[in-house]
């Protein structure tokens, strides 16, 4: 999930290179970390969020058929 996090992420910003996911896991929920070049937040936060709640539903359809919850955070 990791991986497909960041090459998602990579493929929408101009900046792929600053592009950071981590992964922590506490039991069945697991939450993911993304740092990235300050210029790229708005590219993958998108208009109103929209490009973050899409890779977010994206991400907990595929974590439900593993029995997980994922949520997804985007750091400075």
């Amino acid at each position: 999930m990791k991986g497909l996090i960041g090459t998602i992420v990579r493929g929408i910003v101009d900046h792929p290179e600053d592009v950071e996911v981590e992964e922590r896991e506490t039991g069945r929920r697991v939450v993911y970390q993304l740092r990235m070049h300050p210029d790229d937040r708005g590219h993958v936060i998108g208009k109103a969020g929209a490009t973050v709640d899409a890779l977010r539903t994206l991400v907990s359809g595929i974590a439900l058929r593993r029995g997980l919850r994922v949520e997804i955070e985007i750091l400075d």
